[in-house]
């Protein structure tokens, strides 16, 4: 450097550059005129929405909800009549997607894990058949699919009178499904409430006996010891009770069964539609996670003795779970969210119960943050448990 030369301080250099060509600071002015603008359009429509409403008298806020409702649904999971409230009536809309949603998630799950698993199977029947399922059913769509099966089920079966009774107790017509439950009695609470301490204390054997054979090498059969009390206690508390056998039968009263338990045609049709379609997007998920796995893995596993089902139970899945289980969340929460097309084929989930209280209130953008808001609470939940068991299946590398 030269003598003459005045040394210049990096933050004068700094200084120096126009705020344009610094690029921290233009992102933090690109930020704020982003804040003002959605502030801006936010600002606009909600005085905009405020004004319209006020023009027309319509009243906002969520004060309906205690009002009555005035209309029926079909089945609910808790006692409800038109008497109720709005927030009641939700609240069995609600339950109803709950339903579909939970049992559709776990038939979908088992199913498609099953068609993957067959084809990849060396039999070529099997591998073909299922092959076609997966082609057939994801190039349908899945409200067609809905339509399909309510006319079979509405079409094919009979009206109550000529009700088919293939066993004592069960009916199969176009009402549905219709079969005969026991009689409510405590023996069954207490059941129930055994049951579910037993799976319980079972989850913590499992991990006490899982842990041990880390330590010492000697399994523990937590899995065998579980469901043998799973199956004798509740047996035991429902000998203690007296043995209650008196059943709850359906029968014929004018032009429908009461008593017993009905499974509708609409639910049938809902949940048939969704677990086809949504199982044919699993299988492809779980056929793609096994096909991850090297296939010298397998070969070392046959190679020690293991047979099939001990190389896919022990060697591949473990692995193959991680590569699963992404993908696989996104379909159970495609499949929540297509339960929103029952109101299609007349099934009451929270859509439609929420559709017929926008009908008779007039509180259009209530219901609408209603069915945002539930939803929105229905994938958060399902994303958090599966990420949470993806972490628990994640292999730790050492």
């Amino acid at each position: 450097m030269n003598q003459n030369e005045i040394p210049i301080s990096p933050n004068l250099e700094a200084s120096a550059v126009p705020f344009w060509r610094d690029a921290g600071k233009r992102a933090l002015v690109f930020q704020i005129l982003a804040i003002l603008i959605v502030g801006g359009a936010s600002y606009y429509l909600y005085s905009n929405t405020q004004t319209n409403l006020e023009r027309q008298s319509i009243a906002t806020g969520f004060g309906f909800l205690e009002k009555e409702a005035s209309f029926e649904i079909a089945e609910s999971l808790i006692n409800y009549s038109a008497a109720d409230t709005y927030a009641r009536a939700l609240l069995v809309g609600t339950l109803n997607t709950l339903k579909v949603s939970f049992i559709g998630i776990i038939l979908t799950t088992l199913l498609g894990g099953l068609i993957g698993i067959a084809k990849l199977s060396s039999n070529w029947l099997i591998a073909k058949l299922a092959g076609g399922f997966i082609e057939l059913m994801q190039n349908i769509p899945v409200l067609l699919q809905l339509f399909f099966w309510y006319a079979i089920f509405y079409e094919s079966f009979p009206s109550p009178r000529q009700a088919l009774n293939p066993f004592t107790g069960v009916f199969l017509c176009n009402r549905g499904l219709i079969f005969a439950i026991p009689e409510a009695h405590s023996a069954y609470v207490a059941m129930g409430w055994i049951f579910l301490v037993v799976l319980i204390v079972g989850w913590f054997l499992n991990r006490w006996g899982y842990r041990r054979q880390e330590l010492t090498g000697q399994a523990f059969p937590a899995l065998r010891l579980t469901a043998a009390a799973a199956i004798l206690l509740p047996l035991f508390a429902w000998a203690l009770y007296g043995a209650p056998t008196a059943m709850n039968i359906p029968e014929l009263r004018g032009f429908n069964f009461q008593g017993g338990i009905t499974v509708s045609p609409e639910f049938s049709a809902l949940l048939l539609g969704l677990v086809l379609y949504t199982s044919a997007f699993v299988a492809e998920i779980v056929r793609a996670g096994i096909q991850s796995i090297g296939r010298g893995q397998i070969e070392a596993a046959k190679a020690i003795g293991l047979r099939p089902g001990q190389v896919l139970h022990l060697v591949v899945l473990p692995q193959a779970l991680r590569v699963i289980i992404p993908p696989l969340t996104s379909q159970m929460l495609n499949l929540t969210k297509n339960s929103t097309l029952a109101i299609a084929i007349g099934y009451a989930d929270f859509v439609a119960v929420t559709n017929t209280t926008i009908n008779q209130t007039g509180q259009a953008i209530e219901g609408v943050a209603l069915i945002m808001v539930v939803y929105l609470f229905f994938s958060l939940t399902t994303s958090v448990f599966m990420n949470w068991y993806n972490k628990r299946m994640a292999l730790v590398e050492r």
